[in-house]
């Protein structure tokens, strides 16, 4: 086990955040394993219960770990990092960190698009669209709850079936030959619902982020989609020039 070294400069607090992330990173701390308590940690490096509460904070902070009200501080699972600065796909972003994504398709039907919908979409009022609700898994573990709209005039002969045995945007690019130019993506925090709780295997008191996107073909928007995406797994980063 690392020690502290008080001749340096490098401020004590910090010492300690840097030799806790060396031993999660390296999994010598496993996720959901409780910390050593404030007490234990003190006696361990030799330092004050500020020190190891100042620690704790900012390993609190910047999501390594979480704490229970009267249990002690734990490891955090593990969390993604999305990169917003160019149009992704949650199947390829997930295979690119080496997890095997699924979906799960909890919705699927055709209703007609109400005044609000519509103005999202740039379609009339009462004009057509599937409605498809989904749950985005990662080895399994349910991340992201997502209801997606898409016009049915765009594409006709969609099934269920379809978008259970393929994603989405490959339904898009094969069988459709549609040509994604751009998009936009709004975010908000938002505290999780019941419905979307249930799914996701969270609190429904967890806070969430909402995520709304626009996917256009030219000037045809061909998917709305809001994603209740849960707070304790996903970061999100953009790169400014």
């Amino acid at each position: 086990m690392k020690k502290i070294d008080k001749k340096s400069r490098i401020p004590l607090y910090t010492q300690l955040i840097d030799i806790i992330i060396e031993d999660i990173e390296n999994g010598r701390i496993q996720p959901n394993e409780k910390l050593p308590s404030e007490r234990d940690l003190c006696e361990m490096f030799d330092v004050s219960r500020i020190t190891v509460r100042q620690t704790l904070q900012e390993l609190e902070r910047d999501g390594y770990i979480y704490k229970e009200h009267g249990k002690g501080s734990y490891v955090s699972p593990q969390t993604y990092t999305q990169s917003l600065v160019k149009f992704y796909s949650f199947t390829e972003e997930m295979k690119k960190m080496n997890k095997a994504p699924s979906t799960q398709v909890l919705d699927f039907e055709i209703i007609e698009c109400g005044e609000k919908l519509a103005g999202y979409m740039k379609l009339q009022t009462y004009d057509e669209v599937y409605k498809i609700t989904r749950l985005r898994l990662a080895d399994g573990e349910p991340l992201i709850y997502e209801t997606s709209y898409l016009p049915v005039n765009r594409f006709q002969n969609l099934t269920k079936e379809e978008l259970i045995q393929t994603p989405m945007y490959d339904i898009f690019k094969y069988k459709y030959q549609v040509q994604i130019t751009n998009g936009t993506e709004t975010f908000v925090a938002v505290k999780t619902k019941t419905e979307e709780a249930k799914w996701l295997k969270i609190n429904k008191d967890i806070p969430s982020m909402l995520i709304k996107r626009l996917t256009f073909e030219n000037d045809h928007v061909i998917e709305y989609t809001t994603s209740i995406a849960r707070g304790d797994k996903f970061f999100y980063t953009v790169e400014l020039q």
